[in-house]
């Protein structure tokens, strides 16, 4: 009975043994995804800052400007592009919306973002876009590879509908989680005139035809989580110029469009914080928890299987008549 006993055990043992590593190579790459139809909304400060008033065309301090960005799933897409890339991907409408201190809208860009569900890597297809302008995305955008690594990455920048790298400057806590902090800096660059201007009756191509150049430059830095690759915090220190401004009628040939240290608001702080913690579970429990647990598992079988095995082989003490 020993012997069957340690045969059943040293069964089990290799099939715990052999399911650790499974887990974690096989089943994690395939099963750990970032769902089709999320939707997501961030709402980011800046207190105080500078801002062009488009009545006076004087650059001036306001209390706080605010910035309600959305990423929304749509789900319809992502399967239509799936059925010719033949992997699993994820469309993204972002729609970052900037409004002053009045309620009323500075700017309006929208986003389509298209990207491995797994990896995280863009996918370049038809309706990948900036403000209505085609792009062709070579880096990732608003979310970290599950399992970030202390290295630097390649970030795709809207404004400038380009690709830098972003640098990982060290591992940090943040709200009781260790994360790891990323900077990117880009320089003074000239980017395209919003399509959707905040004066009425005109457009981006009227301000473009008089000469008129707009410029930005910002520091952006991120605080990311290494398990699931969110980030649970963001911050820019963002400015934006109008340049040869005298041929629209400004006293100075470069006026402040905006300027301000933008910084998300606490309470969207706290949920992402909180939603990060419940979901970063999930993929420990695929990578770490039961990878390691079978693993264990499976050496104390084995050692139990050997130790019947080894109780079933001692000899019995013959018995007296």
């Amino acid at each position: 009975m020993r012997r069957r006993a340690g045969l059943v055990l040293l069964a089990f043992a290799v099939f715990f043994a052999a399911l650790s590593p499974l887990l974690r190579w096989y089943a994690f790459p395939r099963l750990a995804k970032v769902p089709p139809n999320q939707y997501q909304e961030v709402v980011l400060e800046a207190k105080p800052a500078t801002l062009l008033d488009y009545t006076t065309l004087e650059a001036k301090e306001v209390e706080k400007v605010t910035i309600v960005q959305t990423l929304k799933g749509n789900v319809e897409e992502s399967e239509k592009i799936e059925r010719s890339a033949g992997r699993d991907v994820v469309v993204w409408d972002a729609l970052s919306y900037i409004e002053g201190p009045d309620g009323k809208m500075v700017s309006e860009i929208p986003e389509r973002y298209i990207f491995d569900a797994h990896t995280q890597a863009p996918v370049n297809a038809t309706g990948e876009m900036v403000d209505g302008d085609p792009v062709r995305r070579t880096g990732i955008e608003f979310k970290w590879p599950f399992l970030t690594e202390k290295r630097d990455y390649e970030y795709f920048d809207a404004q400038s509908r380009t690709t830098a790298p972003i640098h990982y400057r060290g591992t940090r806590t943040f709200r009781g989680l260790e994360v790891y902090y990323f900077e990117q800096t880009i320089p003074w660059t000239e980017v395209p005139m919003p399509k959707k201007m905040p004066i009425e009756g005109v457009t981006a191509e009227q301000i473009t035809q008089t000469g008129i150049t707009r410029w930005y430059t910002t520091k952006r830095m991120f605080w990311v989580d290494p398990v699931t690759g969110a980030p649970v915090n963001g911050e820019e220190i963002h400015r934006e110029e109008l340049r040869n401004a005298k041929k629209m009628g400004m006293s100075e040939d470069t006026v402040t469009a905006f300027s301000g240290h933008v910084k998300m608001r606490e309470d969207y702080i706290v949920d992402t914080v909180g939603l990060v913690k419940s979901q970063r579970v999930l993929v420990l429990l695929l990578t770490s928890y039961l990878p390691w647990g079978f693993l264990g598992l499976g050496t104390g079988l084995l050692a139990l299987a050997l130790w019947l095995e080894a109780r079933s082989r001692t000899p019995r003490e013959p018995t007296s008549a």
